[in-house]
């Protein structure tokens, strides 16, 4: 299987997407999306995926709508998006991806969480050489009415540098570079194909196992991260290795 797939099912276990904190992830984004592209969907395609992973997570219509509403207002709030970069204990490499509209307190919980388990938070472009920066689309194979061979054509003309079959899941995953994100969406409007999730990922190079009892610690810091208002996106190289699923099931 392919990096991104296996990156994916290991970190189902590392995720806490608690239904209030999507909501409040995609609202979020939808007010980005809406104060540099405009309310129209159809004429903003980052909006266009912010409805997309809203439909996702089941996130109510009125939900949505208040959203936009909320961020075409002239009291709109505003959200800064910013990364940070450190290192948790036994050297695992830990990627934040936030939205705040108060930057001095989104570093100071970050810094916090890093020191509370004594993991270091470094400075931007640190882990530059560690995780690539892909996009990921999650389809509901049941969608797929073609030709399978003619599919993969198709996806593979349109930039994709894995196609994943998850029998599991009863979905594929489609993993593309950061630069042909919006080629790939243009493709499934082209095929009128409606992905179940589209989003932006950082997928590490390598990965690093760690004994059971220093994993588990990295999985309570992750948690601390998940639980963060302004934290968007938690990314790792923490092997998730097999005696640590069982240790979480």
């Amino acid at each position: 299987m392919g990096r991104a797939f296996e990156y994916r099912k290991a970190t189902k276990l590392a995720r806490w997407d608690k239904m209030a904190k999507q909501f409040s992830r995609i609202g979020r984004e939808i007010a980005i999306a809406v104060k540099t592209g405009g309310s129209n969907p159809e004429a903003n395609p980052a909006l266009r995926r912010c409805l997309l992973n809203a439909k996702g997570v089941n996130m109510p219509k009125d939900n949505v709508e208040r959203a936009i509403k909320k961020a075409s207002g002239a009291d709109a709030e505003h959200y800064d998006e910013i990364t940070y970069e450190g290192y948790g204990p036994g050297g695992i490499a830990i990627f934040l991806e936030c939205t705040t509209n108060n930057t001095t307190r989104t570093v100071a919980n970050v810094r916090a969480i890093f020191n509370k388990f004594d993991g270091n938070l470094g400075k931007n472009g640190e882990l530059t050489f560690i995780f690539d920066r892909k996009g990921i689309f999650t389809l509901e194979k049941s969608r797929i009415t073609m030709n399978w061979e003619d599919f993969e054509l198709e996806m593979i003309d349109a930039g994709a540098e894995e196609i994943e079959d998850d029998d599991e899941e009863n979905e594929i995953i489609i993993t593309v570079s950061f630069e042909d994100f919006g080629s790939m969406s243009h493709k499934f409007e082209e095929l009128n194909i409606e992905p179940k999730n589209a989003e932006l990922q950082r997928l590490p190079n390598t990965t690093k196992a760690l004994p059971l009892e220093q994993a588990q610690i990295i999985m309570k810091m992750l948690e601390k991260f998940e639980e963060d208002d302004d934290v968007q996106q938690v990314f790792h190289n923490m092997e998730i290795t097999e005696e640590l699923q069982q240790s979480m099931s």
